[in-house]
């Protein structure tokens, strides 16, 4: 008799978990509330489907900064190339581009998300959408089935929840997975909105006067209560009128909730540096090296290619600097002034938008309380967890869908196995 496997959620996760315990010999019922499959999965890497990372795996885990050591056990098992693999063999043509960041050649994230269907078809996979799932059975400490909204009793000896978090609602992830896990016990820890835009309500963000001012290769930094810096990220970054925006900060978002939470402030101080490349010292002597070459101009034309024409005189004001002034005229004082501008122009942030304008979710069912070499629950057999719904969190480019196959791929694989002991 074959293993009967249900799994909850039809995203990146439970797609390949359904493929593996299929693969693996199991009866898979794949469940899914939204009329088709992979709604999120289509809007992944700008809709292209940035569908894992080429960098090493120590390095993938290193931009995974949320709980990504939990994951150690899922990489030895399937691997990012081995993701690569999966749809290559399936006829997905991939690429590399930059950053490490694979994609398929078509450009197109349904190109992923036909090449899941047609394995799921082949594996003979039972898919149900418009599905509603009211609640897990569970009797004596270990799954039994689930209960569908219309009274439907559905039978499993394995449940797998790949539900997603609570980020981007509108694709399905509403937080029902939340509820199943705390019905059987499970601890979800504080969830909060990350590679999410901050906001801040500086007088210049308020003004709007560098709304819409992106800056290139710069390094933007969290600051906690004593000054020390908690993460910086050197990336592409964007003024906005609600705060700011972009890679960098997009990066930095989850650290703004941690460092209000740990340093119990409803304030964060980031850093600015548009010159990472140059130390200080450099950048005072690079200002002073322009100023001897063409001491006539002023200093809105002497300057204007050290950064965007906006930033620059926004930085004169800051620095309390006229920008028609000649370059000749300017004080020692003013020159340091806006060097230090240069290197940590620092303001207030309050927040990030919320989680349902996030792009992840942070935080979900404790790591502690899942077995990393299986994905299955240490308190109810026979419930496994993967994907988002789980407490890891990482980076955009790749990191989190690949954090969603590899712990899919796991609990597919152990849930089918598991029954044959």
């Amino acid at each position: 008799m074959k293993t009967r496997i249900i799994i909850v959620g039809g995203g990146s996760s439970g797609l390949m978990a359904a493929c593996t315990a299929a693969e693996a010999g199991a009866e898979v019922t794949l469940l899914e509330q939204n009329p088709s499959l992979g709604k999120k999965l289509l809007l992944t890497g700008g809709g292209r489907c940035n569908v894992t990372n080429n960098r090493p795996e120590e390095e993938i885990i290193r931009h995974i900064p949320g709980n990504g050591k939990f994951l150690h056990s899922s990489f030895t098992q399937f691997s990012q190339y081995d993701i690569m693999t999966f749809f290559i063999e399936r006829g997905v043509a991939l690429k590399e581009e930059d950053h490490g960041r694979m994609f398929p050649v078509t450009d197109k994230a349904r190109t992923i998300l036909e090449a899941f269907i047609e394995e799921l078809k082949r594996l003979q996979v039972q898919i149900r959408t418009n599905i509603k799932v009211e609640r897990i059975l569970i009797e004596n400490g270990q799954v039994t089935g689930v209960l569908l909204e219309d009274g439907e009793i559905l039978p499993a000896d394995r449940i797998i929840l790949a539900t997603g978090g609570k980020a981007l609602p509108r694709t399905g992830s509403k937080g029902d997975g939340y509820k199943f896990a705390k019905a059987a016990g499970h601890t979800i820890t504080e969830l909060y909105p990350t590679e999410a835009p901050i906001t801040s309500d500086a007088d210049f963000i308020r003004s709007s006067e560098l709304k819409g001012l992106s800056l290139r290769n710069v390094a933007l930094s969290i600051k906690n209560k004593k000054g020390k810096t908690v993460v910086s990220h050197q990336m592409d970054m964007i003024f906005t009128h609600f705060g700011v925006s972009g890679p960098a900060a997009l990066r930095c978002s989850m650290f703004v909730h941690q460092t209000m939470k740990r340093d119990k402030t409803e304030i964060v101080t980031m850093s600015l540096d548009v010159l990472p490349e140059l130390s200080l010292g450099a950048v005072e002597q690079q200002l002073q090296k322009l100023i001897k070459a063409q001491p006539e101009k002023s200093v809105k034309n002497g300057w204007k290619d050290l950064m965007p024409e906006r930033y620059l005189l926004f930085g004169c004001n800051q620095a309390a600097i006229d920008p028609q002034k000649s370059l000749k005229e300017l004080t020692p004082k003013e020159i340091k002034a806006f060097a230090d501008f240069c290197k940590n122009f620092s303001f207030e942030v309050n927040g990030t938008h919320p989680l349902d304008k996030a792009f992840v979710t942070g935080g979900g069912v404790s790591t502690k309380e899942i077995n990393p070499k299986t994905m299955e629950s240490k308190l109810t057999r026979g419930l496994y967890f993967c994907g988002e719904l789980i407490d890891y969190n990482g980076y955009t480019g790749g990191y989190n869908i690949t954090g969603a196959f590899v712990t899919g791929h796991t609990a597919g694989q152990h849930a089918a196995a598991q029954l044959h002991e």
